[in-house]
């Protein structure tokens, strides 16, 4: 365990600190402090609040302050139940697009192994006959090109089906959305090497689909 900076704890510090000597738990009565009970306590006064006016220009406005609360009014009709388009990147995820079909629910079976509790989200287009999984965002600056799969990020939105769409008709949830995992590109790449899902969705099409922001 390294110390944190201006500290000087070691490991063998901290143990110290949580365990008493010789093991086990300490039963030691915590300090108190005394307090009169005949004292007086004289009576507060009225709280008082000096008004301030505040001129903020649009120029100190962040510039992505209106992007942000659209993330998070799409956000929330999503965990509403409600279809919902979001801007990929940021802090939410990037996208990958492939094709669909026997070879990619393969990937999607065996990357059920590969994560702890299941796949990462994946939705199916079953109209275009793509898998869109999500990614980390900054994926699609990270993916070099691959025969079997398209990543994009920033600027492009992608429409969301409602949380509880699990089968068609339309786009539905293959592997459910949560918010603590996400699809983990390396391994995915691997497997869609080894199963290669055809065809590829183009790259052109897929921006046209994916509406730039």
């Amino acid at each position: 365990m390294n110390s944190s900076p201006g500290c000087n704890i070691t490991g063998n510090t901290v143990q110290s600190l949580l365990t008493p000597p010789g093991g086990g738990v300490t039963t030691a009565a915590l300090p108190q402090r005394v307090v009169d009970a005949t004292r007086e306590v004289p009576p507060a006064g009225e709280a008082a609040f000096t008004a301030r006016t505040e001129n903020i220009s649009r120029e100190d406005v962040a510039s992505d302050m209106g992007g942000l609360a659209t993330r998070v009014r799409n956000l929330m009709d999503l965990q509403g139940n409600r279809p919902s388009c979001l801007p990929l990147g940021g802090n939410l995820f990037d996208v990958l697009i492939t094709a669909s079909g026997a070879a990619a629910r393969a990937v999607v079976g065996l990357m059920d192994e590969v994560q702890i509790d299941g796949c990462g989200p994946v939705i199916e287009d079953p109209v275009r006959s793509w898998l869109y999984w999500l990614v980390p965002p900054g994926s699609s600056t990270r993916w070099a090109p691959h025969r079997y799969g398209i990543c994009l990020g920033q600027p492009h939105r992608i429409g969301l089906p409602s949380l509880g769409q699990a089968e068609p008709p339309g786009a539905y949830w293959l592997r459910p959305f949560k918010s603590d995992r996400l699809v983990p590109p390396a391994p995915l790449r691997d497997l869609l090497d080894s199963f290669g899902p055809s065809p590829v969705p183009h790259e052109v099409l897929l921006a046209a689909e994916l509406r730039a922001s």
